[in-house]
């Protein structure tokens, strides 16, 4: 470990153990007298790029090792910060509370490892986008209903069990449309890298959901179905908004609306597509920090899922439905800043209006997100531990979500159901 009395301090120690390397990255920064700016000409990326870098939500690990070397991070606290330690991350102690408060209660475990589900799943998977593995064995007819037993799994917030079949049905699609080079083959082997990159990006994998994205907007491609190029499209769209590169998020996403729109929105499964590109398009504009066109095409969105059914079909690549595009607006709002307008288009919203536990999770977890942006810690505990409860994997898994949780310990760790909240993100 470094001797610069600043790499052994406590507030520093406690970032990595904490798992927090982005702020490992600002205190650099900021004892270099650096802007975030100054920092982004030496990595050769954009300002907003190291914003994120610094505040967790974006685990580019080239990019954060490089960040770490210019600012003097040493590799142990780097590694200690994101999991990767060859020794345990030391549990931190806290007194925080009253002499007269029970002993017991004053240590807590801070937050969890930076790879939530296990690291051996996670190898398993990037071992298979390296090289193909082996076909499974399994009937080419039971594709389809593996592909739908994916997508429920992710539905479940079933994520290591979802990571652990990835591999072999990665190889089994590709085998597929290897074997028959139809378009409906080529459409399901995007679909598999869709469902791939859906729950990398959740994970906070970006490097490989980039990669996984990117497959699946090609097989896309070659089948030519403009609803999996939409779906493929979303995901691409969603892990480059991660990267900090809105602009190109945005070019995607609007060439994937106008090649649904081009099917001239014949069937109800093309206007619910619509309604979900519209739905992309309003969130990568707000984040991007485009209001008008945000604002735009959320009201857009909201129109065209007006006689969609509140409950979709199963089976549906995008069930869109209206409740889930008010759920899109409090996403919107949050990303402009607005906590006050999110918080008022889920003023309706309740859990049994979404069919999976997923979504119901990610209800919550919105909702938790616009009330911390409003510095209301106990509405925002209470949003979290209904999430926790019906999908503990959306506050676990998700390192946006893990990091709200930490943030609450240290800043309000007296407010009831914190400690809880901790757990959570410790099993």
């Amino acid at each position: 470990m470094s001797t610069d009395p600043l790499w052994s301090s406590h507030h520093v120690l406690e970032f990595a153990e904490r798992r927090h390397a982005g702020s490992l990255i600002r205190v650099g920064r900021e004892a270099r007298g650096w802007r975030q700016r100054d920092l982004g000409v030496r990595l050769a990326c954009s300002q907003s790029t190291v914003s994120r870098l610094e505040q967790g939500r974006s685990l580019d690990l080239p990019l954060l090792k490089q960040a770490a070397n210019l600012v003097g991070v040493s590799g142990w606290l780097l590694n200690t910060s994101l999991g990767l330690s060859s020794s345990p991350a030391p549990t931190v102690v806290v007194d925080r509370t009253p002499a007269e408060e029970d002993p017991m209660r004053r240590r807590h475990l801070i937050t969890a490892a930076a790879f939530a589900v296990p690291l051996s799943l996670m190898t398993r998977l990037e071992s298979a986008l390296a090289s193909t593995s082996e076909p499974s064995g399994a009937p080419a007819w039971t594709l389809d209903a593996r592909l739908t037993a994916a997508r429920g799994q992710f539905d479940a917030a079933a994520h290591a069990g979802l990571l652990r079949s990835l591999p072999s049905l990665l190889a089994d699609a590709h085998q597929g449309a290897s074997e028959t080079r139809r378009d409906l083959d080529y459409a399901r082997l995007s679909s598999a890298y869709t469902i791939a990159s859906q729950l990398l990006n959740k994970l906070g994998q970006y490097k490989q959901s980039r990669l996984t994205a990117d497959r699946a907007t090609l097989y896309a491609d070659v089948s030519g179905s403009p609803l999996a190029a939409a779906a493929a499209t979303r995901e691409l769209a969603a892990v480059l908004r991660h990267q900090g590169q809105e602009a190109a998020a945005q070019a995607h996403i609007e060439a994937a609306v106008a090649r649904v729109e081009a099917t001239g929105l014949a069937t109800e499964a093309q206007a619910a597509a619509f309604a979900q590109m519209l739905c992309s398009t309003a969130y990568t504009a707000a984040i991007a920090g485009d209001r008008d066109q945000a604002l735009a095409m959320i009201r857009e969105a909201a129109r065209a899922a007006r006689d969609l059914p509140d409950a979709a079909p199963t089976g549906r690549l995008f069930p869109i439905t209206p409740a889930a595009v008010d759920l899109y607006a409090v996403g919107v709002h949050w990303a402009l800043g607005d906590a006050g307008t999110a918080l008022e288009a889920g003023r309706n919203l309740h859990a049994d209006q979404f069919p999976t536990i997923e979504r119901k999770g990610r209800m919550h977890t919105d909702l938790a997100r616009a009330w911390w942006q409003r510095a209301k810690p106990d509405q925002t505990v209470g949003e979290l531990l209904s999430a926790a409860r019906l999908a503990p994997g959306e506050v676990r898994d998700r390192p946006a979500i893990r990091q709200i949780v930490g943030d609450l310990y240290a800043k309000h760790p007296h407010v009831s159901g914190v400690r809880e909240l901790v757990a959570v993100t410790a099993a």
